[in-house]
């Protein structure tokens, strides 16, 4: 049975959330790679999908609505005083059912992943065929030291029935009496990808959640969902994720392709 079988049920739709600010890169979103902006890059990655209904851009920013209106993709305009992602993300939804257009996932892709791989869509997609669950997202394999300690580097611990126990910027699980260069070698460890799956129901309720201890101190809001008792399910993926946060990481994109 394919995929598209699979889901042929459900209704999925793809948002990129896409702000103009950004503290390490503002306008970043419009950022050229080799002549088209990286919104571009992004959108046409996930109309690749197969598992997707559709795909819309939800910005805060006129800017980046003419420029996608420009290479005809389709977009939303949304409020500037959203959070994250995920708010953002849900005022995309409201405004699509007010149009008369039903879902029942959301499926929340990064705006600056610009070699985002359909792929990693279509297993996130995958998961809602089943009925249980609410939230998903992917996790990968640890293999550098350099990502094991990078606090920018989110950490995950996740049960053998893929829900996730905790994410973290320290390296998770603490190996006592190991020295840090072997740790790789004793235990698994798994990075978050951060592309998420919510029911459209669920993300409706996560979003008027109060700010949680735990999502404080680590500036994770996954934290909170967990924190209020709402299960997150996290598949291992074999492919990269790479997101461009500054001016240096766009030029190691356009140093590669």
């Amino acid at each position: 049975m394919t995929l598209s079988s699979t889901l042929s049920k459900m209704k999925i739709i793809g948002i990129i959330p896409a702000r103009y600010a950004s503290s390490r890169f503002p306008g970043k979103a419009l950022a050229l790679i080799k002549g088209r902006p990286m919104i571009e890059w992004v959108y046409k990655q996930a109309l690749k999908a197969v598992s997707l209904n559709d795909v819309y851009i939800a910005t805060d920013d006129e800017r980046i609505v003419k420029a996608v209106e420009a290479f005809k993709g389709k977009v939303l305009l949304t409020s500037a005083h959203h959070r994250s992602g995920t708010e953002r993300c849900n005022e995309a939804a409201l405004k699509l059912k007010e149009q008369g257009i039903a879902m029942d996932a959301i499926i929340n892709i990064q705006g600056d992943e610009p070699l985002i791989n359909p792929r990693q869509i279509d297993i996130l997609a995958s998961l809602f065929s089943n009925d249980r669950i609410q939230i998903a997202t992917l996790v990968k394999k640890i293999t550098l030291k350099e990502e094991l300690f990078d606090p920018n580097v989110v950490k995950a611990i996740v049960r053998p029935d893929d829900k996730a126990i905790y994410f973290s910027r320290q390296a998770v699980p603490y190996l006592r009496d190991v020295d840090t260069g072997q740790w790789l070698e004793k235990q698994e460890f798994y990075k978050h990808i951060g592309i998420y799956g919510y029911t459209v129901r669920v993300l409706e309720e996560i979003v008027n959640l109060k700010e949680s201890p735990l999502e404080k101190a680590e500036s994770l809001e996954q934290l909170r969902w967990l924190e209020n008792g709402f299960e997150i399910f996290a598949k291992e993926t074999e492919f990269e994720s790479f997101g461009i946060d500054t001016p240096e990481d766009l030029m190691k994109i356009k140093n590669s392709s």
